[in-house]
């Protein structure tokens, strides 16, 4: 599973980047290839201060080894040896009426002390963070979301949305991290079997463009004042918050000697911080925190 999995996230990532680079008439993607002395490594995409992507990063690694103490006692292991790879990224486009954008698919192997599989799943998802709330955007992307989990299993996308409304929340905020769309860990085998979740996560992998890409064709050349600019890099900041206080992969990649350019990979390059602001009373700016503090069933305004 492992090695066809990892075959899967390579294809993937070109996938994804080769698409990605047909909005950028100069810059591409700069790779860079990097080995973790504990075991594996991973193959790093980065594009910055393009037309379209300020910043961006669509990472694939596989990293094996011994689990370190702080994560042995996480699971309730002992001398245990694990094996995880995955697709992570990260988008942030130069215009505010763009939407910033994560995904993340992900397999995880667990050895016992003779190097026999003790636990093996699946994780990830993928999630969208606008700046300014279109709502026709939300329903096209949790559409997308919606069918996917759909062809599987008729009860996964309010399963997963739900999560994923719980998992990106910023409590100290009391707020979303964004719009949501899916999320999933510890897809096991049980209610279906491993090559059945294979099929699940690499089908929501694979409708990832599907869900972005119009999105972002739709937004990206769209007119915004420096106002509009100064907002989005405030609610950046919420972003990085999010990531370094409670994600759980950063705090993985930190715990296990990661990379730390690609685990901070998607830290965006402007961001502000301004004391107790408040959006005025009835602004778009006033819309979208509305929404982020009271997440939307976005199928149920579709239907």
């Amino acid at each position: 599973m492992k090695e066809q999995f990892y075959q899967y996230i390579c294809t993937l990532q070109d996938e994804i980047t080769q698409k990605l680079e047909t909005l950028e008439p100069t810059v591409r993607f700069r790779e860079d290839l990097w080995e973790r002395p504990e075991g594996g490594g991973g193959r790093t995409r980065v594009i910055e201060q393009g037309k379209v992507f300020e910043k961006g990063g669509v990472n694939i690694s596989a990293v094996h080894g011994e689990l370190p103490e702080s994560m042995q006692a996480y699971f309730g292991v002992k001398d245990a040896q694990f094996y995880a790879c995955g697709l992570s990224l990260v988008l942030h486009p130069k215009n505010p009426m763009a939407p910033t954008v994560h995904a993340n698919w992900r397999y995880f192997e667990l050895y016992d002390s003779t190097g026999q599989i003790a636990d093996q799943w699946f994780g990830g998802g993928l999630d969208l963070t606008p700046y300014y709330l279109f709502e026709e955007d939300a329903k096209h992307f949790h559409q997308v979301c919606k069918e996917t989990c759909d062809r599987h299993d008729p009860h996964f996308y309010s399963q997963y949305k739900k999560r994923c409304d719980e998992y990106f929340w910023n409590s100290h905020r009391n707020e979303a991290r964004g719009l949501g769309g899916l999320f999933f860990d510890y897809l096991k085998k049980g209610e279906k079997t491993m090559d059945q979740w294979y099929s699940f996560v690499t089908d929501v992998g694979s409708n990832f463009l599907n869900a972005y890409f119009p999105i972002l064709n739709k937004r990206k050349d769209l007119p915004y004042t420096d106002a509009q600019r100064e907002w989005q890099e405030i609610r950046r900041g919420r972003y990085v918050e999010f990531n370094l206080v409670h994600d759980k992969g950063t705090l993985f990649g930190l715990k296990t000697n990661g990379r730390i350019e690609s685990i901070l990979m998607s830290l965006p390059p402007q961001v502000q911080w301004v004391y107790d602001h408040t959006p005025a009373q009835g602004s778009e700016e006033e819309k979208l925190i509305q929404v982020l503090q009271h997440p939307k069933d976005w199928m149920a305004a579709v239907e």
